[in-house]
């Protein structure tokens, strides 16, 4: 059984706090299965962004959730991402989207797919 997209965003808000990074929920989705998108913004007016990766990404064995960079150049301009982002929101108004201000580039994620 999946974790609700709710419970899930909590605690990854919570894992960037505890690690120092400032990271907030700016659209709130659905509930139960709503998809999440995570933008990691350096600071710096370039910013990388994470969403789902596709089921075909996954072994045999599916992972809880796992990400894949949304564009391919990442680092990317904000501007660049802003548009994917509201592109997502028109096509399915129940993303979620946190942002997470780290200079380093942390992402915090357990499963990203190259």
């Amino acid at each position: 059984m999946r974790l609700k997209s709710s419970i899930w965003v909590s605690a990854y808000l919570r894992r960037c706090q505890v690690a120092g990074a400032f990271a907030a929920m700016r659209r709130r989705g659905a509930e139960e299965a709503g998809t999440i998108f995570i933008k990691i913004n350096r600071l710096d007016g370039t910013a990388e962004l994470f969403g789902p990766a596709p089921q075909s990404a996954f072994d045999d064995t599916p992972i809880e959730r796992a990400f894949v960079a949304c564009l391919r150049e990442q680092p990317a301009a904000e501007e660049a991402i802003e548009n994917y982002l509201a592109r997502e929101v028109k096509f399915d108004p129940d993303v979620w989207i946190v942002e997470v201000e780290d200079r380093d580039g942390r992402n915090f994620l357990d499963h990203v797919v190259r």
